[in-house]
């Protein structure tokens, strides 16, 4: 509303504070004569319509859901009017489905205190920052889980690869996240992959100092290409501190998946899901992921993210990269293929069994404890996780690794004040400079005798997992979590029927094959693994990326990077 106050203080006419709160009356964008009384608090955004009707309309939005504001002048030079608008993406029930999703919605307000265009913009200012500021304070964290923050103003270099899944990536980055980053004010670059392992050259030799995260566009590949490009560094060990997003546009989005499931929420997909990890981007929370060693048979060493498969799902994984027109509904297609044609494959598997979390390290922590109180975080481990205070065409590649480490157990990052503590199958050695496989004796030897040796020699598949997505529509590890200090590792037996075979993995879908009672399905949680195939011929993939065959094995490192999650 227009009020020509001649010099009055503006804030005691319409807005003001009280007891820490904003309030203000403004007027539509539209219409001036449409006014709102808008009220902030440190959880919510209230808006009701201010009108001479006894029932008036009242709306409130958690800041939780808000991602940014901005206030700025209109496109009018006449107008002595200023301007805020604030962004939500609360869930919502979507109109064509029962389940609910995070839904784009916008608020403006026109400020027009006085007929002074400085001091009116000066009050939209003012909203806009304590909003921003309010809805960072809200930003949706987990009980039991530590996080950080992404430095704000946060420099992305976002990575996107035009040709995963549907070749669709760049459209989608352009057509829903270009503008939420905007929203949020992240400023970003945007990087195209041009070949294979690009996107692991280009962070291999980085100036990190410029960025505050590194976010893929892509499905698992890119990320798989980003990690292993960091962990070549010499200074690889601060190189990971730098938080890691994820948004889908690939056919599989297994850690997309994840990272949405792992945030509590409904079942999502495609869009909706994008829009989900869109979401967490802006918001900035930061969390701990584990990734596994992997050694090959040539002695090489790459560090994964998300599983090692041999098998039906290795099968399936690169058979289908034919049917990647068609999307996500591309893994469908390659199980039915291989279902009609079901192999056997020889070989001995070997695993380090997890030992169970003490009861008193179990669900004993809040979310966000002070900084200047060492806690744990309890999350199905058997060991504490990494402590870090509060800051402000589809890639197939190969790797032959050299990285380098510090040998101390406790590294202090000085560029952003974090703190890691690394667990003891993560420590340095101090002779060879290298992330130490203390967990793992060499290919050539036996391994010891406190691993399990599986009887069985005879399998359909072998698959370790330490997310609990697969891909969008297979909730393969029901249990797991991002930063939980294990290998999930699930394998069938020979001797299983095609109709059995495919139940189980329909079952998937919602994370129900556990308990299917299949006699041919084991699952453990376990900290290391040997896999020596003894057929000729068969395939292993890593992250979804097909490696030398041959034996490999395995082991956890947690809390070795830094996701962007919720």
């Amino acid at each position: 509303m227009e009020t020509d106050a001649s010099g009055a203080d503006p804030s005691r006419l319409l807005n003001g504070v009280a007891g820490g709160l904003l309030y203000g009356e403004f007027t539509d964008t539209l219409n001036d004569a449409v006014r709102y009384s808008v009220s902030l608090t440190e959880s919510a955004l209230t808006i009701q319509k201010i009108s001479s009707s006894p029932s008036r309309t009242k709306v409130v939005f958690n800041l939780s859901d808000c991602i940014g504001c901005r206030a700025y002048r209109g496109a009018d030079g006449a107008d002595v009017g200023a301007y805020f608008t604030a962004y939500f993406y609360p869930l919502r029930r979507h109109w064509m489905s029962a389940g609910v999703a995070r839904q784009r919605v916008e608020q403006c307000f026109r400020v027009a205190l006085v007929q002074d265009p400085a001091t009116n913009l000066q009050e939209a200012e003012k909203w806009a920052y304590a909003i921003r500021d309010a809805s960072a304070r809200q930003a949706p964290r987990r009980e039991g889980v530590l996080y950080s923050e992404v430095r704000r103003p946060c420099r992305v270099m976002v990575l996107v690869n035009p040709h995963s899944g549907r070749c669709q990536a760049l459209q989608l980055f352009t057509g829903h996240l270009q503008g939420m980053l905007t929203e949020a004010d992240v400023p970003y670059t945007l990087v195209i992959t041009e070949h294979r392992n690009h996107a692991r050259e280009l962070v291999r030799t980085a100036d990190l100092s410029q960025w505050d995260a590194l976010v893929t566009m892509s499905g698992d590949g890119l990320l798989f290409e980003v990690i292993n490009g960091l962990m070549e560094r010499e200074d690889w060990q601060e190189a990971m501190q730098t938080p890691l997003g994820i948004l889908p546009g690939g056919s599989g989005n297994a850690l997309a998946a994840s990272i949405h499931y792992y945030s509590q929420s409904a079942p999502a997909r495609s869009e909706e899901l994008l829009l989900s990890c869109g979401f967490m981007l802006c918001k900035g929370l930061v969390g701990s992921l584990d990734l596994v060693s992997v050694h090959l048979p040539s002695k090489q060493r790459l560090f994964s993210f998300l599983s090692l498969a041999w098998g039906f799902v290795a099968d399936i994984d690169i058979e289908s990269e034919k049917y990647r027109h068609a999307g996500a509904i591309r893994f469908l297609l390659g199980t039915l293929v291989r279902l009609a044609s079901l192999r056997v494959y020889q070989g001995r598997l070997a695993y380090l069994p997890a030992k169970e979390a003490p009861r008193s390290l179990r669900g004993s922590v809040k979310a966000n404890p002070p900084p200047s109180t060492p806690q744990h975080t309890s999350l199905c481990s058997s060991l504490p996780c990494q402590l870090i205070p509060n800051t402000s065409p589809n890639h197939n590649s190969h790797h032959n690794h050299g990285s380098t480490n510090s040998n101390h157990n406790t590294v202090t990052n000085t560029s952003n004040n974090a703190i890691t503590t690394m667990r003891p199958e993560t420590l340095s050695n101090s002779n060879t400079q290298e992330p130490l496989d203390s967990l793992l004796p060499s290919l050539d030897q036996p391994v010891p005798d406190s691993w399990t040796v599986v009887k069985e020699e005879d399998f359909v598949l072998v698959l370790a997992i330490y997310q609990s997505h697969l891909a969008e529509g297979f909730w393969t590890a029901p249990g797991a979590l991002a930063d939980d200090g294990l290998i999930h590792l699930l394998y069938v037996t020979a001797g299983i029927s095609r109709p059995a075979l495919l139940r189980l993995f329909l079952a998937m879908e919602k994370g129900a094959h556990l308990a299917y009672g299949c006699p041919h399905l084991v699952y453990k949680k376990v900290k290391a693994l040997r896999l020596e195939p003894s057929s000729p011929q068969g395939m292993i993939t890593v992250d979804g990326e097909m490696v030398e065959y041959g034996p490999v094995q395995a082991q956890i490192h947690p809390g070795l990077a830094r996701l962007i999650c919720g």
